[in-house]
């Protein structure tokens, strides 16, 4: 477990890796860390619209991103520019590394969405998983993967994550 902690308004770099290689890495600011659980806001990173189907990010959204080093889950809310919450991206991911200036998250594929007013709850990239080669690789990680999806699919449906959050 990393032993660094940041201070509330700290900016830091989010890095996401996937496969062994970044895939993605943003600036962010600090909102809190507890020494386990940091929660850092970062704008949606893109110039263009990115349409799930279900949610579309936008430039302007607005990440709440919360993670872990000790659980195998990240959660993101999302927000429009508005401040109207459309609701939360959870990816399965091994448990935060928190360096000095930096997160670094490895995700395992697998996602969940929950929607703003609760009543739409997606498992998503099952087929993802399935193409990574984690289950013949690492399965305990992929294992873990799945107890985090199940245990963020719960949350969801019995009333979100507010709890969870804090």
């Amino acid at each position: 477990m990393s032993r660094a902690t940041f201070t509330a308004g700290q900016e830091v770099t989010v890095r996401l890796v996937k496969s062994g290689d970044t895939k993605l890495h943003y600036p962010a600011v600090v909102a809190g860390d507890d020494g386990t659980h940091a929660v850092v806001r970062a704008p949606w990173g893109r110039t263009t619209v990115r349409d799930f189907g279900f949610v579309r990010f936008e430039p302007g959204d607005v990440f709440t991103e919360h993670y872990w080093r000790d659980r195998w889950y990240a959660v993101k809310e999302v927000r429009a520019a508005d401040g109207t919450l459309k609701g939360w991206y959870c990816d399965a991911a091994r448990p935060a590394e928190i360096r000095p200036d930096s997160i670094v998250i490895v995700d395992l594929e697998l996602d969940l969405w929950l929607s703003a007013d609760g009543t739409t709850v997606l498992r998503l990239d099952e087929e993802e998983l399935a193409e990574s080669g984690l289950e013949d690789d690492d399965p305990a990680a992929a294992s873990m993967a799945r107890r985090a999806m199940d245990e963020l699919e719960a949350l969801a449906r019995a009333g979100g994550f507010a709890e969870l959050l804090g």
